[in-house]
Order: C-alpha cells, then structure tokens, then sequence
C-alpha cells in the first residue's frame, strides 16, 4: 500500500555525476587534491597585507598562493548575463554536472558582492560520482566541499537566515562563507551572527585596489595563510575582468570556460577586460591561452588552457 505521506523525491541537481572520461581531460588544468583549510579564518592572522607577521601563531606562515583556477560561462557574444543583476542560465545540464566536479577539486570558491546579490548561491558541490572505469581522474564520492569566499568591500550583501549559502552550511552540505570586507566598514551585527552561527565570518582586509577594490596579491596572501591551497574563481563579470587584466591574469594558473550556443545580445554582462598600452603608446600584446583542449559536453563546448606568458 502505498504511503499517504510519501518523501519528497531529492531534486535531480542534488545528485549530478559527471563522465570520468571527460574528468581527465580536464584533470590536468586543475590542481592536485589537498587537505581541507581550517574551519574558519584565524583570529589571530592579519589581514593587514603590509603586516607579514601573525599576533600569536609561532609557525612560519605560508607564502606561497593558491592555485587559481578562473572558471564561467559565457554565450557566443561573450556574454554572462543579459543584464547586470539578472541571474542568467548558460550552462547545459552536463557542463552543469562539470562545475560541480571542479568545485569538488578545489579548496575554495569566490565570487564577487554582485554574484551573491543577483544569484543567491549555493556555492558548494553537488556531485555524486564520477561515471566510467577511470579511477585516475580522480573519483569523488561523497565531494570535498569548497570553502566560499565572497568579496565585498562595502558589505552590501545582505546575507541572511535565508540565504542558500547559509541554509547549505546549516544542513551540512557545504561550508560557510568567509565575507571579505574592506577595513573601517561597518558590518551588520545581524549579518555578523548569521554567518558566525553556521562556522562563516567577515574577514577585514585593506581595499588598496583601483575604486576600492580588493588587490589579488592581498587576497590570495590571506587564503593562502589560511591554508587554501585553491581557488576556483567563478563570477561575476567585474571580478572575471580584473583576472584578464595585465596586473591580474599573473595569478592565473588555468583557464576553464564553457561556450553555450547562444547569444544574448547587446547590453548584456560582457567577458572584456580593457585594452592596455605599452610604452609606445601602441596596443600591448593581446592575452591568449596556450596549451588549450576543447571538450564538448551536451550542446556546450568547454574550453581549457593556460595564460601564455
């Protein structure tokens, strides 16, 4: 007989696998698994990037960056989004499944303020398994969860009880998000309580970038003393941009970039970062990938490579 109060069958997002076979293609751009960071950001590190010492830790802090791994999806005009602020789908249910896969392989994800706001993120790993007899591509299982990391120099946002985030860290299927926000701003104590309650917090670091930005050498100096051994930096346009920049694709390690057949036309969110001169005067040398690999997956094609230095 069948029950009159039957369980919710689990939404099919909630168990994506994702070919192996396609895995070790893309395997080689990513870095190798490391040991998860510590729950939450040190009290006792700086974030002061001028500061290279610690208040109380007597081990030697760790210098080296994390591996970055800039990922998006884009239509065939370069396009995020059909507008800033509108949450847009591209991504094929298999180049879907992908994203969780790299989400799995990496220590953390970032996203910029206007990610949070727009797309109210979940920002964790979906990913059931890997399908296939590869068990060099590196088989998942129950996934390593990425740590969040969400830059927001003004702390515009409002995080909440309610945030997908936070409601994902409170069932134990993700981590809390560590909210980087610029030194001397005022942080919502409600805000505050949120994220501390399910193990996130605000981390203050100096915004010494161009129109208050955060600069990437600072960020990564801090997730790296934290133990982050990688990034997997996903969104949105202003934060992908400032990466395809001369100061910012140096900390570029790979590039992984999925290209939906579609376009969504003019006035959208666009992957463009601008144009740099030489001494000249002359346009400087345009950025373009080497090593590259394409891979099909579904109706998108998935684009890896490495900035050529």
């Amino acid at each position: 007989m069948a029950s009159l109060n039957p369980q919710p069958t689990p939404p099919k997002e909630q168990t994506l696998t994702f070919p192996a076979a396609h895995a070790a293609l893309i395997s080689p751009y990513l870095p190798q698994p490391q040991p998860q960071p510590s729950p939450t950001p040190s009290s006792s590190t700086t974030t002061n990037p001028k500061d290279t010492t610690t208040t109380t830790t007597t081990t030697k802090e760790k210098e080296t960056r994390p591996h970055v791994t800039l990922t998006y999806a884009h239509s065939l005009d370069a396009s995020l989004a059909l507008a800033p602020g509108v949450r847009t789908a591209l991504s094929g249910p298999a180049s879907k499944a992908m994203t969780h896969y790299l989400r799995a392989r990496h220590a953390a994800i970032l996203v910029g303020a206007g990610t949070a706001v727009a797309d109210d993120p979940g920002l964790n790993s979906r990913l059931l398994s890997l399908e296939g007899p590869f068990p060099e591509a590196g088989v998942v299982g129950q996934p390593q969860q990425p740590r969040p990391v969400v830059l927001d120099p003004r702390a515009r946002w409002a995080v909440d009880g309610g945030s997908r985030v936070v409601g994902v860290a409170r069932e134990g299927k993700g981590l809390a998000p560590w909210v980087f926000v610029a030194q001397g701003v005022v942080v919502d104590e409600g805000r505050r309580r949120v994220l501390e309650a399910v193990g996130g917090r605000y981390v203050p670091l100096e915004a010494r970038g161009e129109k208050g930005r955060f600069a990437w050498e600072d960020v990564l100096r801090v997730l790296a003393r934290e133990g982050v051994a990688s990034v997997m930096i996903e969104g949105g346009g202003e934060v992908i941009n400032s990466l395809l920049e001369p100061a910012g694709n140096a900390f570029v390690d790979s590039v992984i970039v999925t290209i939906a057949p579609t376009w969504l036309g003019q006035g959208g969110v666009v992957v463009s970062p601008p144009r740099t001169a030489g001494e000249d005067g002359r346009p400087a040398e345009p950025v373009r990938l080497t090593d590259v690999t394409w891979c099909p997956l579904g109706e998108d094609v998935v684009l890896c490579g490495r900035i050529k230095r």
